[in-house]
């Protein structure tokens, strides 16, 4: 439901465009909010939501997703993360100590398990590099 919080168990799962991954290795720049179209929160995917047999199915799921949403180029990836292990390690690292939210925000009728990381602000280059540090896993956008 929206606005719900993702349980710390879960994992989230971003679309990283080209200009944010280098050889394969995405920076901290695919988790920086974009300004210029006032972001109010950092657009992922809850994994679980998708209720699939495994990660593989979650993964095919979100590429046919975003191929019917963006051009999706074959440099593109996929960054998976641990909810309570980014949350945790974003406060511990942070000079602020900064505790963010990882709510639903389901977009109907096409996007459900769209959901965003909240808290963040349009300069945060340290906790985008904290956040790009917690990433578990990386998939090809494109399938």
């Amino acid at each position: 439901m929206k606005g719900d919080v993702i349980p710390d168990n879960d994992h989230v799962a971003r679309y990283c465009k080209p200009s944010s991954v280098e050889d394969g290795v995405i920076s901290a720049t695919a988790f920086m909010l974009r300004e210029e179209i006032r972001e109010q929160y950092l657009s992922v995917n809850w994994l679980e939501y998708l209720d699939v047999a495994d990660r593989a199915t979650e993964i095919r799921t979100l590429q046919t997703l975003y191929s019917n949403m963006l051009t999706v180029r074959a440099n593109a990836r996929i960054a998976v993360l641990n909810v309570g292990n980014t949350r945790t390690q974003v406060e511990r690292d942070s000079p602020d100590t900064r505790v963010i939210r990882i709510l639903h925000e389901p977009i109907e009728p096409n996007d459900m398990s769209h959901s965003g990381i909240y808290d963040l602000r349009y300069d945060d280059e340290l906790i985008a590099e904290l956040i790009a540090s917690s990433i578990q896993e990386v998939y090809p956008a494109r399938a």
